[in-house]
């Protein structure tokens, strides 16, 4: 069964495919949202798949990264000074719903 991208993104692993929790999903349509800003123009942030990577796929450059760093440290208090930055925690929307997840526990 094809379930959209963003569904996937928005799964929570710790709930199972059944459980998608209010909060993550609220996450992801912040997240999308916040995408769509930096996005480039020619490429649909909808014909990315959740675990698609956000700079091959287009839809960013490499240099948006240090823009989801500064949006995840003002939206949801994340200090990557004790995480640090590691690129592939950022890669996808499913990669970064779990690095706030992780980050907040």
């Amino acid at each position: 069964m094809y379930r959209p991208a963003i569904a996937r993104a928005a799964e929570n692993p710790g709930r199972g495919r059944e459980g998608v929790s209010e909060e993550r999903q609220q996450q992801l349509q912040e997240l999308i949202e916040f995408l769509r800003s930096i996005q480039k123009p020619n490429k649909p942030i909808e014909q990315i798949g959740a675990d698609e990577n956000l700079v091959t796929s287009g839809l960013i450059d490499s240099l948006a990264l240090v823009e989801i760093v500064v949006y995840l440290e003002n939206t949801y208090g994340i200090d990557f000074s004790t995480h640090g930055f590691e690129p592939e925690r950022l890669s996808s929307m499913t990669s970064i719903l779990d690095f706030i997840e992780q980050a907040r526990t």
